[in-house]
């Protein structure tokens, strides 16, 4: 039972990460839109560089891929706690119902690797090159919740078999 409370906490304490980020980007709406701001207009990037193109200015624009970026925050965060407490109100159950408990706990993970990847470490760090910013450059939070958030499906995934409980 320990390996199966262990899964359940650990997808809980993600979504206890996500609802301290969403209340983050919303109490301090300006400054986390600031740097969605700066990211994709690409101003603290290398001078000169030739991906000058890609930089957005039209102000709706930040604003759309901010408030994107909080709902899906949101949702993963709602989908971490409601899969981690699934997990818990099976502890006791058999190996079969305990792993297909999990589903909604592999969705919440996926759509957090998801936005990682994407939204960060692709569109920000590749796209829009946030890697060349020394104030706005969001990549090294990104891997590290990507590994993170990766490591936790991996053990997730793990199949529980009977006699764990």
């Amino acid at each position: 039972m320990t390996i199966r409370a262990s899964k359940a906490l650990l997808l809980c304490a993600l979504g206890f990460y996500y609802a301290l980020v969403v209340f983050n980007n919303t109490n301090d709406y300006n400054s986390n839109l600031m740097f969605v701001r700066h990211v994709l207009l690409m101003d603290t990037t290398f001078p000169g560089n030739n991906g000058m193109w890609r930089a957005i200015h039209a102000p709706v624009v930040p604003l759309l891929f901010f408030a994107s970026v909080v709902v899906w925050e949101t949702v993963t965060g709602i989908l971490c706690w409601w899969g981690g407490i699934r997990l818990l109100r099976n502890l006791h159950s058999t190996a079969a119902t305990f792993n297909d408990a999990k589903k909604l706990g592999v969705l919440a993970l996926t759509l957090s690797l998801v936005m990682w990847l994407t939204a960060f470490l692709s569109v920000g760090s590749e796209w829009f090159l946030m890697w060349q910013s020394k104030q706005w450059n969001g990549q090294q939070a990104a891997d590290h919740m990507f590994a993170v958030v990766g490591i936790l499906l991996l053990y997730l995934v793990m199949p529980d078999v009977e006699g764990q409980a």
